[in-house]
Formats: structure tokens, C-alpha cells, sequence
């Protein structure tokens, strides 16, 4: 029986990061000082350039073991490009079927309003954006100075 993608893609990435800490250890020449400065200089935005030598090389061969790995479990590796479309394009001239399996799209909407079926001009304020306040829908309404802030109330 096939193993899940998920088992495959975690034992795949599991002997990797090993790998990866091997190749680390290896380089470092068993000094512990070098270990972590070479542990150190790995961060989120490090590129694969800016890696020890023998970690580019544990992290090359990880990657081939990872395609082998997964093709031998039966998953198909390919790119997209690659991939062949499941059915042919229609010739010219022949009638293409859209929707033919498809469930009933849902009424378009979230159902109905709460003010009811009331039309445009019966609304609270009339047509205007502002409603029935005087000023509108400004905070500042008519006064002078509009929106401006006001200083501290005087005693």
C-alpha cells in the first residue's frame, strides 16, 4: 500500500534537516566555536550561495533523494508546463459544453433588507447623503472652522 504524501514529504524533509546538521558538524572540524558561527550565520533570508560548501551539497543531495524517494512511492514529479491537459481542446468549429455538471449557483444577495422593500425616495433624510441633519454627514456640520478641532472649554 502507497504511503500518504504527507508521510513521504515529512521522512523526505526529516533526513534532510538531518543531513543538513551533519554536513554542519562535518565542517566545522568537531570545534564547537565554529559550529555555532557557522549555525549563527543561518537566518530567514539566507540564500543558498551564502551557505557552507558541504551544507549546498547535503541540501543538492537530499533534493535528488527527494524526487527518488517520491517517484518510488508512485506520486508523479513533473512541472506544470509538463503536465498533459486531461482532455484534448475542441476542435474548430465544435460547440463547447460550459457548465453542463455544474450544482445551481446560490440567489445572488444575503437575503432581504431590514428596512423592507421601501423605495429609493421614502428613505429617513430623503436622497441626500447627509440625511435630515443640517450639515450633512460632516462633523464639523456648518459651523465655521468645519472639522477643526476645538481648544480646551474655557471655566
Amino acid at each position: 500500500m502507497p504511503r500518504a504524501a504527507n508521510d513521504v514529504m515529512q521522512s523526505v524533509l526529516f533526513s534532510a534537516v538531518l543531513d543538513a546538521i551533519a554536513a554542519l558538524k562535518a565542517n566545522s572540524g568537531g570545534l564547537a566555536n565554529n559550529l555555532v558561527r557557522d549555525v549563527g550565520a543561518i537566518h530567514a533570508n539566507v540564500t543558498f550561495a551564502d551557505l557552507p560548501k558541504p551544507v549546498q551539497d547535503a541540501i543538492v543531495a537530499s533534493t535528488r533523494t527527494a524526487f527518488t524517494q517520491l517517484l518510488k512511492e508512485g506520486y508523479s514529479v513533473a512541472p506544470s508546463s509538463a503536465v498533459a491537459s486531461t482532455r484534448p481542446p475542441p476542435r474548430r468549429g465544435e460547440e463547447v459544453g460550459r457548465g453542463q455538471n455544474r450544482s445551481p449557483r446560490p440567489p445572488a444577495g444575503r437575503g432581504p433588507r431590514p428596512g423592507g422593500d421601501r423605495p429609493p425616495g421614502d428613505r429617513p433624510g430623503g436622497n441626500r447623503p447627509g440625511g435630515d441633519r443640517p450639515g450633512g454627514n460632516r462633523p464639523g456640520g456648518n459651523r465655521p472652522g468645519g472639522d477643526r478641532p476645538r481648544g480646551p472649554r474655557k471655566p
